[in-house]
């Protein structure tokens, strides 16, 4: 495609003050597992490392301290330690010995020190090592470094360093780093070549001045080529009084490897401006990056440049200007022709206080997917005027940015974006947007990002129905709810950070979000069923809430895969309660049984049954049945005779007892039952002592059974086959119904089957099945407890006072001659 077209534009250019970028520390603190293993003890005026570190410690910057070195002894061992900072301490030394006190080491940053040389490292797992702005003389490094088997990043640096040599780099030549970093702004002096051409590199950064010294730049660029460095990045290469005649960077035409090109912090005017461009070109590199440079004109007509190219495909696809400031102030001008089109694709020009869209220069790039304008003084006029017509400007243009600029009106914008039919992404964070009117977007815009914007809940009343991403953090969000979600049918990412939400309700359902970002919210807590209706989730951001530490966080902690969570552990801390405020919730500890009711209730049933059955067997291995029917035995006779205490008050017995049994049983009777209770000061009467001699047997079993308290059967096999114990048993029987309910005692001298009983004892087998009885046990513990229970049902009786003769006696006796006859 052929295309030639010619441009004068005014750009308004306001001075800007470049800052160096500093080394930031935070993409390195992704070994640390925990904030409570980080040790921050810098400017605190130590001279020694404190003995009191943890040996948990994985993060400690120790910089602006006066340690001049760092010895073994006092260095303490941490086991753990990932990433030590020590700059700006006045470091001269370092023992070879401490390396061994740190094994786990990744990260080391001593730089700002005052080391002679470079000191002997050994750390084989040393991923990033930072020794730069030292006073070292030379670059050679030692020969232990062959040892940093895992090295990716090294940075070298010195105002004293300004000779390189051939072997200077030999130990790490067998180590493929992914960036090497020399120089400390000083020119260089002597650079040998072949120095870097042995090193295995992706990216090269140089903070040298080369103005006179060009040809050092083409020696470096020979070596970087033979070692495939696909990555350049050139700092403070021109100071403002250097005069640049011709190209130094003229081989870069013959490295078909390098991709990536940056020029930074220097000075350019346009005669080299119009030099390098045409190199750029006529090269491989596909990215280059102009940053914090200043811009001088040193021709009368400004930059000019008319590029016709002879059977040459150009590579450049995307271009860098950040942080343009003008030497003159005045406005710059620009022409510039292409006889081929330039297949540019990406463009960035920030931080140049441009006010207006340069409109017919972007008109020259017609393959232009992204335009990043952020960091200008851009607004909605200044960036939509009239004159230009976007969809012959923007054919193919997918992605604009114009974060931190002036523009206002998000109705106004809604509608000028139609004419970029191509447009799907746009950014107008950091602005002064305002929700003046309702919002028209265009169908093909599917991703807008509103951060930094004063605009409230009502910002979702505005949004497209199309959009598939939506940032929205620090916009003044308090609430997020199914209503908004359901508006954006669409949705696959969704950021909600640093707003003031907090509660993600229950009821959220988004079927097709991938990513949502809610940190540095309100929220206490996060429930299971919010996940539960974002079935595709796969990234969660959720760090920096005030979490209340409770059981609501036990599925969170032991049941979500963290892997979702990009800012896990570090940044999720308990806020409440008091005690574990501080903690970070990867050692906040609860259990299932603590926070699952069910799961309590099923511990407790299984407890309980345990309990239950172990009770149980120990009872019945213990004859828990036998004590306990003896204590059942005790309580009724205690209740019976307290009953029908107020019949017996007028009544004297003669004795305790009178015992029933048959005269086989008399072994039991007479050696164990007698000598017990008598000896117990019981008064018993048996038949073959105290009945009277001449009187009828009848005769004496009657009065026997009315001058006793109570009657004994002592019960076996031997006592249902005898005739005279059937007698005793329907007397007492008698005087039980008649007198007195609880005059009946059986002792089971054996176990006797109720239904093997003769008939003729049918009442026998009545009362045992009514009456409670007790057993002689054969286990001597166990006789013990009947002889208590035994002893306690005769105590009630008066042994000292003789049964009083009344008339009724006789004839009840009369009674049951008649009956028995």
């Amino acid at each position: 495609m052929s295309f030639q077209g010619t441009a004068v534009v005014v750009l308004l250019i306001t001075s800007l003050v470049c800052v160096a970028a500093g080394t930031d520390d935070d993409p390195f603190k992704t070994c640390v597992t925990s904030r409570k293993r980080v040790a921050d003890l810098s400017d605190k005026n130590l001279t020694s490392f404190p003995p009191f570190l943890p040996n948990t410690t994985e993060y400690l910057d120790i910089s602006h301290n006066p340690l001049q070195s760092i010895t073994t002894e006092s260095f303490p061992q941490l086991p753990l330690l990932c990433f030590l900072k020590a700059t700006f301490c006045g470091l001269r030394d370092i023992s070879p010995g401490v390396f061994q006190r740190i094994p786990a080491l990744q990260i080391l940053n001593i730089s700002f020190n005052e080391f002679k040389v470079i000191p002997a490292i050994s750390l084989p797992r040393l991923t990033f090592l930072d020794l730069t702005d030292n006073l070292y003389e030379s670059y050679q490094l030692p020969e232990c470094f062959q040892n940093l088997t895992n090295l990716q990043e090294l940075l070298l640096g010195s105002k004293s360093a300004v000779s390189v040599h051939l072997n200077d780099f030999k130990p790490v030549t067998n180590i493929s780093l992914e960036h090497l970093v020399l120089g400390a702004g000083v020119p260089w002096q002597i650079y040998e070549s072949g120095a870097l051409a042995m090193l295995s590199l992706k990216k090269l950064s140089l903070y040298v001045n080369f103005c006179e010294h060009f040809n050092i730049v083409n020696n470096l660029l020979v070596d970087l080529n033979a070692s495939r460095v696909s990555a350049l990045r050139f700092v403070t290469v021109f100071s403002d009084d250097c005069n640049v005649t011709s190209d130094p960077f003229l081989n870069l035409r013959a490295m078909p490897y390098v991709r990536n090109v940056s020029v930074e912090n220097t000075w350019i005017n346009s005669s080299f401006l119009e030099i390098f461009l045409k190199t750029l070109l006529l090269s491989s590199i596909e990215n280059f990056s102009f940053i914090n440079f200043t811009y001088s004109e040193d021709k009368p007509d400004g930059f000019q440049f008319h590029f016709h190219p002879v059977n040459h495909t150009i590579s450049l696809r995307a271009v860098t200007f950040d942080t343009v400031i003008h030497y003159q102030y005045r406005y710059p001008v620009f022409n510039m022709s292409f006889e081929d089109a330039l297949n540019l694709q990406y463009l960035r020009f920030s931080g140049s206080g441009m006010n207006i869209l340069p409109c017919k220069i972007i008109s020259t790039l017609p393959t232009l997917e992204t335009l990043d304008l952020s960091d200008n003084l851009l607004s909605d006029l200044g960036f939509w005027w009239p004159s230009c017509s976007y969809t012959s400007v923007f054919p193919s243009l997918k992605h604009l940015l114009m974060s931190k600029n002036r523009f206002s009106s998000l109705s106004f914008i809604s509608t000028q974006t139609h004419q970029m039919k191509q447009l799907e992404s746009l950014d107008l964070s950091f602005n002064s947007i305002d929700l003046d009117q309702s919002c028209n977007w265009p169908a093909h815009l599917i991703e807008i990002n509103l951060g930094n914007n004063n605009l409230g809940n009502s910002v979702f009343e505005n949004l497209s129905p199309n959009f598939e991403r939506i940032y929205l953090s620090k916009t003044g969000i308090t609430a997020i709810t199914q209503e908004v979600l359901s508006q954006f049918p669409k949705l696959t990412h969704l950021q909600l950070s640093s707003n003031s939400i907090q509660v993600l309700p229950d009821e959220l359902y988004a079927p097709n979000l991938i990513s949502l970002y809610v940190d540095q919210n309100a929220i206490t807590t996060l429930s299971q069923q919010v996940l539960e209706g974002l079935p595709k989730l796969q990234i969660l951001k959720a760090g920096n809430n005030p979490f209340i530490c409770s059981c609501d966080l036990h599925w969170f902690l032991t049941g979500l895969n963290k892997s979702f969570l990009l800012d896990w552990p570090l940044d999720y801390l308990c806020s409440t309660p008091v005690k574990s405020k501080g903690l970070p919730l990867s050692e906040y500890k609860t259990s299932a049984i603590a926070c699952e009711t069910w799961l309590q209730m099923t511990v407790a049933f299984s407890v309980l049954f345990f309990v239950a059955t172990t009770l149980g067997l120990l009872f019945y291995k213990l004859d828990g049945v036998w004590y306990t029917k003896m204590l059942w035995v005790w309580i009724r006779v205690k209740r019976r005779g307290k009953k029908q205490s107020h019949l017996l008050k007028k009544v004297s017995f003669a004795y305790h007892a009178f015992i029933s049994y048959s005269h086989r049983d008399g072994d039991f009777v007479n050696g164990d039952l007698v000598p017990s209770l008598e000896n117990a000061g019981f008064s018993l009467c048996i038949h073959e002592r105290d009945f009277v001699p001449g009187d009828w047997i009848i005769d004496n079993i009657i009065n026997c059974v009315e001058y006793s308290y109570k009657t004994l059967f002592v019960l076996s096999k031997h006592f249902v086959q005898s005739e005279w114990c059937n007698y005793e048993l329907f007397f007492a029987q008698h005087r039980a119904i008649n007198i007195q309910e609880d005059s009946l005692v059986f002792i089971l001298l054996e176990p006797i089957p109720t239904d093997c009983l003769p008939k003729k004892f049918l009442r026998l087998r009545s009362l045992l099945r009514q009456q409670t009885y007790l057993e002689w046990p054969k286990d001597e513990r166990k006789q013990q407890v009947f002889w208590a229970s035994l002893k306690s049902m005769l105590q009630t009786a008066d042994k000292s006072v003789i049964l009083k003769h009344v008339a009724q006696d006789l004839a009840d006796t009369a009674t049951l001659l008649t009956n028995a006859s």
